[in-house]
This record gives C-alpha cells, sequence and structure tokens, in this order.
C-alpha cells in the first residue's frame, strides 16, 4: 500500500509583490530576506517619494512601510499613498505607543509592527493583512432597514441613500458581525474572524474599527442602532429580517 503524501501549504505571499519603503538598507534586505523565502517577490525603495513613484508603476499587493524616515516621513507617505490606492499597508515603527497607532490606523494602515520585529511576526502579518483584504463573495444587496443596506457586489454600504466605501478590514468586520445579527460576538472571536487567531488578546484592534464602522453607519454613533456593545464582552449586531440573504464568505 502506498504512502499518501499530504501536499505542503501554499503561503499566501507566493507570487505576491511587496513593496518595503525604509530609508534603512538594512531593514529591506532583511525583510526582503524573508519575504521572498516564502516565495514573494520584494521590491524596496528608500524615501517615501521613491515609494510612491514604485507603488503607482508596480501595483504591489503588499506595502510594509516605516514611520520615522527623512523628508517625507511614514504618515505622509500612507496619506498620499491612500488618495490613489487602497493596497495593504504594514507600518513600521519604533514608536509602539497607543496614539501612533491610532494614527496610522486613521490614516488608512491596516496593521502596525514595532520594531525591533521578529521576521515571524512580520510574515504573519502579512499574511493576515493579505487574508483580510480578501473580500467576502459578492451578492445580494441586502436591506437591514429603510436607513441601511449592504451591497456585497459593490463592498459598500449605503446609508441614507447615500453609498459608503468601507476599508477592507471595516468590510469583513461588517460581514461577520451582520452574517451573525442577533448573536453575542466575543472580542475573541472578532479577532478570530477578522484579523486571524494571532491577533486573539489584542481588544484594542476591535474596539477601534467598530468606531470607525459606527461612524460610517450609525445616524448616532455615540448611540448606535446597529453595532450593539455587550461590556467586556463582544459586540452584537442588530437582529434583521434580511440576513438570510446574506452570501458566503469567498
Amino acid at each position: 500500500m502506498s504512502e499518501r503524501r499530504s501536499t505542503p501549504a501554499v503561503s499566501p505571499l507566493a507570487g505576491r509583490t511587496i513593496l518595503v519603503i525604509d530609508d534603512e538598507p538594512r531593514i529591506v534586505r532583511f525583510v526582503q530576506l524573508h519575504f521572498e523565502m516564502k516565495g514573494a517577490r520584494v521590491i524596496g525603495a528608500g524615501t517615501g517619494r521613491e515609494g510612491l513613484e514604485i507603488l503607482r508603476e508596480q501595483l504591489p499587493d503588499l506595502v510594509v512601510l516605516d514611520v520615522n524616515m527623512p523628508g517625507l516621513d511614514g504618515f505622509e507617505t500612507l496619506a498620499e499613498l491612500r488618495r490613489f490606492s487602497e493596497v495593504p499597508v504594514i507600518m513600521l515603527t519604533v514608536q509602539a505607543g497607543e496614539q501612533d497607532r491610532i494614527r496610522g490606523l486613521d490614516l488608512g494602515a491596516d496593521d502596525y509592527v514595532a520594531k525591533p520585529f521578529s521576521p515571524a511576526e512580520l510574515v504573519s502579518r502579512a499574511q493576515a493583512v493579505l487574508r483580510r483584504f480578501r473580500a467576502p463573495a459578492s451578492g445580494a444587496l441586502v436591506r437591514v432597514d429603510d436607513a441601511l443596506q449592504i451591497d456585497f457586489a459593490a463592498r459598500e454600504v449605503i446609508v441614507q441613500g447615500e453609498r459608503v466605501k468601507l476599508r477592507p478590514t471595516e468590510w469583513r468586520l461588517l460581514y461577520h458581525l451582520v452574517k451573525n445579527a442577533g448573536w453575542l460576538m466575543t472580542h475573541e472571536l472578532i479577532l478570530t474572524k477578522v484579523w486571524g487567531p494571532e491577533y486573539v488578546g489584542q481588544d484594542n484592534y476591535v474596539r477601534l474599527y467598530v468606531t470607525y464602522l459606527r461612524k460610517k453607519i450609525e445616524p448616532d454613533p455615540a448611540h448606535p442602532r446597529y453595532i450593539l456593545t455587550e461590556r467586556g464582552v463582544g459586540y452584537r449586531f442588530v437582529d434583521f429580517e434580511g440576513k438570510s440573504q446574506l452570501p458566503d464568505e469567498g
């Protein structure tokens, strides 16, 4: 009887193009080495301006962006980048304070890794970000109520008749909350479903992105109608009749 051999899992980074923007060449080489071991193609840039030019020309799948750079710093580079691209971005910084993290996420970063970092951590975060960037499957226009509809084909919400675009992580969070409408989702479950199991324990991500979503979909974010807080435990999306129309996640 022949022995069955399992097929090795293919890394989510295999075949992807990663742009690393950092003014320290040794950091670029360090990141390049470990991403290329996972089958990715890595392009390096030493300044924010150079990185933006490469981004427009090469259209990478992921950007790893240092905060502390001379000239155009990481925050300024990110703000400029978000004017024309939705590419996922991981920020690198020696400033791991909460306010710096929030500033980067507010500007459109998808994750934050503090220096010094282990290559395994950065690779794991990159894989998780790329998983989140994949949208749930397209499907029907789901009506929550007269004021809120969800367009799964366009990956948008329609609030009071106006279309509102969501960032990839916001979209995945909304998808899983709505998919479980009427049921409590704990912080741990949300982190596992939206960010990945490696993020369990980092409840601040959930709180921050719930705040982002409420600002976009709630008539009064301070007194939410749709995303309800179960204090100290998690969140529950209000139950509604049309939830059976939701497509499966892609």
